[in-house]
C-alpha cells in the first residue's frame, strides 16, 4: 500500500501535541489537583495548553480507520484484512493493559487499570473486522447516528449493579470503579463513541485516494467547524456542558469551546475533526524538511507513544528527586503516578521539558521508520 503522506503529516503533528499534554499531566505543578479547563480556576496558557491537545485522541482513531480502509483496498482480501484488523485489535488491548498501563503507574502490582485510547482502537479493529462486508455508505451512515446520537445516553441513568454499571459505562461513559483498595478499573474511552468516530475514519478513506482530495479536505474542515459553532451557539444539545457568558469576553470564548472529551460530545467530535481534516490539508503538499521531520513521528505513531510514556515518567521521576523528595515520599497506590504532593515545576518548564522530549525521540523514530521501510518482510514489524 502507497503511503498516503499528508496522514503521516497529520499523525505527526498530533503526536507531537500529545505529549505536551502528558508532560503538563506528570510534571506541572497543579496537575494533581486541577482541572485545567476550569474557567473558575484556570489561566489562558493553562487552558488552552490542555484545550489545544484535545486534537490527539479523535485524530488517532479517525485516522486508524482510514488506514484500515487503505490497507483492506490495497489487499483486495477480505479474508486477509480481517485477521490482520482481528490480530491488531487484540494486540492493542492487550499492549494497553500492560505496557502503556505500566508505563503510566509503574506500579509492578497492577493496581490501576485504566482503559484508554489504544484499547478503544483494538476494540475498534475487532468490531471493524467483522463489518467489512458491509458497504462504507452504510458504514458512513451507522458512524454518524452513533456521533450524532450518543449524547442521549447522559439521560440513561447508570445501573446500580455493579456489573452492570461497568458493561455500561465500557459501552459509553466515562468512569472510574474502585473495586478494592487495592484496585481501580478506569473506562477512560468508552467503545461505541470512540467506534463511532473509527468508523467515520474508515468511511472517508475513499475521499484519500481522489487526486482532488484536498478540495474535499476543506470542504470537510469547514463543514465539520460550521455544525460546530451552528450547535454549539444553539446551546441546547451537542455537549453536556453548555456554555455561557464569562467575567470576560475572552473567557466567554473560552466557554464555547470548552468541549467534553470523557466521552467524546458531538461537539467535541465536529470541533476536533475540523481542525484535523484543515491539518491535512495543509499537509496534502510536496515534501519539504519541515513535512518531513513531522511525517518521521507520524509513520511509527505507537512506537513513539511507547517511548514518549516511559521516557516521561522517568523524567517525573528525576524532578520528584531533584526537588529533595526521597523514596520514602514516593506515593504507592492505585491512582498514584508516584508523584509526591507539592512536587511540579511552572507551565514554562513544561513546554522546555516538552520539547526536550520530542527532539530526543527524533532519531530513534527516524532509525525505526527506516528499519521498517527497509525491512518490509519481517510481519511483527507492523505490530508496533
Amino acid at each position: 500500500m502507497k503511503r498516503i503522506y499528508t496522514i503521516d503529516i497529520t499523525r505527526g503533528v498530533v503526536m507531537i501535541i500529545m505529549a505536551l499534554d502528558h508532560v503538563r499531566d506528570l510534571l506541572h505543578t497543579t496537575a494533581l489537583t486541577q482541572d485545567p479547563t476550569d474557567l473558575r480556576t484556570t489561566t489562558t496558557a493553562l487552558f488552552l495548553t490542555r484545550w489545544v491537545t484535545h486534537l490527539c485522541a479523535p485524530s488517532f482513531v479517525f485516522l486508524s480507520g482510514t488506514s484500515a480502509y487503505l490497507t483492506f483496498k490495497s489487499q483486495n482480501n477480505l479474508t486477509q484484512t480481517r485477521q490482520f484488523l482481528l490480530s491488531r485489535g487484540l494486540w492493542l488491548m492487550f499492549l494497553e493493559i500492560t505496557i502503556v498501563n505500566f508505563a503510566f503507574w509503574f506500579d509492578l502490582q497492577f493496581r490501576t487499570i485504566i482503559l484508554q485510547v489504544i484499547f478503544a482502537i483494538g476494540v475498534g479493529f475487532v468490531g471493524l473486522s467483522f463489518l467489512l462486508k458491509i458497504p462504507v455508505k452504510i458504514l458512513g451512515a451507522i458512524a454518524a447516528l452513533i456521533i450524532v446520537l450518543h449524547g442521549l445516553t447522559f439521560f440513561v441513568p447508570i445501573p446500580k449493579d455493579q456489573a452492570a454499571a461497568i458493561g455500561w459505562s465500557f459501552l459509553f461513559r466515562t468512569n472510574v470503579f474502585p473495586l478494592s483498595p487495592n484496585f481501580v478499573l478506569g473506562t477512560l474511552y468508552p467503545v461505541v463513541p470512540w467506534f463511532g468516530i473509527m468508523l467515520a475514519g474508515f468511511s472517508f478513506g475513499a475521499v484519500l485516494q481522489q487526486p482532488a482530495r484536498r478540495k474535499w479536505l476543506w470542504r470537510a474542515s469547514f463543514t465539520a467547524l460550521g455544525l460546530f459553532v451552528i450547535i454549539r451557539f444553539i446551546n441546547f444539545y451537542g455537549d453536556p456542558s453548555l456554555w455561557s457568558k464569562q467575567s470576560s469576553d475572552w473567557f466567554t470564548v473560552l466557554s464555547f469551546i470548552n468541549v467534553s472529551k470523557y466521552p467524546p460530545s458531538l461537539l467535541y467530535t465536529l470541533l476536533m475533526l475540523g481542525l484535523m481534516f484543515g491539518i491535512l490539508a495543509l499537509g496534502d503538499i510536496q515534501p519539504n524538511v519541515f513535512t518531513e521531520l513531522l511525517a518521521t513521528y507520524g509513520r511509527v505513531p505507537l512506537f513513539y507513544y511507547l517511548l514518549h510514556w516511559y521516557l516521561i515518567h522517568l523524567l517525573m521521576f528525576g524532578m520528584v528527586f531533584w526537588q529533595g523528595f526521597g523514596w520514602k515520599d514516593i506515593p504507592i497506590g492505585p491512582f498514584s503516578f508516584g508523584r509526591p504532593p507539592n512536587s511540579g515545576v511552572e507551565l514554562p518548564t513544561v513546554y522546555l521539558v516538552w520539547g526536550g522530549v520530542v527532539l530526543t525521540l527524533y532519531p530513534l523514530c527516524r532509525w525505526y521508520a527506516r528499519y521498517k521501510a527497509a525491512n518490509k518482510n519481517i510481519k511483527w514489524l507492523s505490530y508496533l
